[in-house]
């Protein structure tokens, strides 16, 4: 009789860390969020292999933001039982308690150095976001809401490049990730999400997966629309150069965005050339206009106020005007490029 309730207490005992392990993921108890990243218990083993715990799965999105030339490692967790599901316009209504996790990250000599890791964590139908700040020995992150400067040393192209990252402070996330002054997810949508990863149980489409897994209640078809990525040369510039700018810009140019009243709306969709800011005088004319007439002046690059400010490294002119100090030297190739190919349009 003692050897069969010693057996029973052992089989729940299984069970218990079985469902413990299952849940592992820890929720803090309210907005304020965790001091440490590790508290969330997210990854396993060493914090900074970002190795995911059971639940949470690694995803990647068609056309990234540009963050200083940062590698990015992207993770989303749901609770148990709950399912995601798409708005008509493509975004995703993800549940309460859903996490959405990336990783900032640059490489030199073969050494990666993890900056930051921001949270977007659904409270009560509200998001949250922490941005934490690793420490030097990268054996964990902070969290720090007045954001932070980091020194950063990477290499691109084979060119070293030295300067301090900027990680952003809570407002200036909101201030992009708004819209109608509500705070929402940028990156994670239908379009953005349609593409192949490589799972560690093979290659799938991540729309595919995460149906299969039912972390999303929606079924793929022919119909399902993708985003283009601006690196892909197969497709014309025109495109590229759009699907950059709606990456890159739109979360704010957009009608309920937080530039919604510079009339620029850089939405990929978009049909109305004067939105894209072709031969369109800016709403207000200061030292970011660069004493130029026209957002966008077709054959003229040059005397583009959108191309002068992508150029510019100035935080008075800049756009975008926060998540970067360096110029993205490619992208002003494309847009540059872009608009010196345009049909001639004189603008009056």
């Amino acid at each position: 009789m003692l050897l069969r309730k010693t057996y029973i207490v052992l089989i729940f005992s299984i069970l218990l860390i079985a469902c413990k392990s299952h849940s592992e993921v820890q929720l803090p108890s309210n907005p304020k969020g965790f001091n440490l990243l590790s508290e969330y218990k997210l990854f396993e083993g060493l914090l900074s292999d970002l190795k995911p715990v059971k639940g949470v799965i690694p995803y990647d999105i068609n056309n990234p933001l540009f963050s200083d030339y940062a590698e990015k490692a992207r993770f989303i967790w749901m609770p148990e039982g709950k399912t995601a599901s798409p708005n008509e316009d493509g975004s995703i209504q993800y549940p309460d308690g859903t996490i959405l996790v990336k990783n900032f990250f640059f490489t030199h000599e073969n050494k990666r150095q993890i900056v930051e890791t921001r949270l977007l964590i659904k409270f009560k139908s509200k998001w949250e976001v922490y941005p934490y700040v690793w420490n030097k020995e990268q054996t964990d992150a902070e969290i720090k809401n007045a954001g932070a400067l980091v020194p950063v040393t990477f290499t691109h192209l084979k060119k070293e490049i030295s300067f301090k990252y900027s990680v952003p402070n809570k407002f200036q996330c909101k201030n992009c990730h708004n819209a109608d002054n509500v705070l929402l997810p940028i990156g994670p949508k239908i379009a953005q999400l349609n593409k192949l990863f490589p799972y560690n149980s093979g290659t799938i489409n991540q729309l595919d997966y995460w149906e299969e897994i039912g972390y999303l209640d929606y079924h793929r078809s022919p119909e399902t629309p993708i985003m283009t990525s601006w690196e892909n040369t197969n497709i014309n510039i025109e495109q590229r150069a759009k699907a950059y700018l709606d990456g890159n810009c739109a979360h704010c140019h957009n009608p309920k965005g937080s530039a919604s009243t510079s009339g620029l709306f850089l939405q990929f969709t978009e049909l109305n050339p004067m939105r894209w800011g072709i031969c369109k005088t800016p709403v207000a004319a200061g030292r970011g206009s660069g004493g130029k007439t026209f957002d966008i002046s077709p054959q003229h690059p040059e005397e583009s106020i959108l191309l002068y400010r992508m150029k510019s490294d100035d935080p008075g002119v800049m756009m975008p005007e926060i998540g970067r100090k360096l110029v993205h030297q490619e992208a002003v190739d494309l847009i540059y490029n872009w608009i010196k190919n345009m049909e001639e349009t004189p603008c009056n």
